[in-house]
């Protein structure tokens, strides 16, 4: 694994919505042996809870070889039963202190606030290990707000949580978020490629102090 720049934002890599067990391990394997990530997230768009289960037990292989965190997408109660790190929530901070009083000091529990400041602000308060921003680029999906340079800019001013930018990611953007941010949370900007290990460096080459 290659080590990280200590001054430069972390990598946190998502999954995309569908996963072929016979070939997607694999390829998370390649991208966190090219460079060091701090988490994967586990974010299949499925409800299917058998094969949830076996998706996150061939991804924890995978991970938790390599000391990497692997934390699920919405599903509390899958967390412990399936030897999980923890839980990327997506509701703001409405279910912080619920979730982390169930799931214990422990577990990383994480929230996606959308771009607003009040959510975020809410969540570290409750406890959340982190948030996380987005979409930072421009995407025909959701509601059309989008995560600016400035909303990163502010926070790493003023606030002490760790902070995630997501969402549309590109070289450019990366760029200009770079010095506001603690990780960039990558998935379809590199999945949805022909050659995800040469977008995965792409985006990683354009990270700055």
């Amino acid at each position: 694994m290659v080590d990280a720049d200590p001054e430069l934002p972390q990598l946190y890599l998502i999954t995309p919505a569908e996963v072929d067990l016979m070939t997607f391990p694999d390829q998370l394997a390649g991208c966190l042996d090219a460079a060091e990530v701090g988490c994967v997230r586990l974010a299949l768009s499925t409800k299917d809870e058998s094969r949830i289960a076996r998706t996150a037990d061939a991804l924890r292989d995978v991970t938790h070889t390599r000391d990497v965190a692997l934390v699920i997408d919405s599903h509390i109660q899958l967390v412990e039963r399936l030897g999980l790190d923890g839980i990327h929530l997506t509701d703001g901070g409405r279910s912080v202190k619920k979730v982390r009083k169930e799931l214990g000091p422990d577990a990383i529990v994480g929230s996606f606030c959308g771009n607003s400041k009040h959510d975020g602000m809410t969540a570290g308060e409750l406890g959340v290990d982190y948030v996380s921003f987005g979409p930072c680029g421009n995407t025909a999906l959701g509601d059309g707000r989008t995560a600016d340079v400035d909303l990163f800019a502010w926070w790493s001013m003023m606030i002490e949580v760790p902070v995630v930018a997501e969402g549309a990611l590109t070289p450019e953007l990366i760029t200009a978020i770079s010095p506001h941010t603690d990780f960039f949370g990558i998935g379809d900007e590199i999945w949805d490629t022909d050659d995800h290990l040469a977008a995965f460096a792409k985006l990683r080459a354009a990270i700055t102090a």
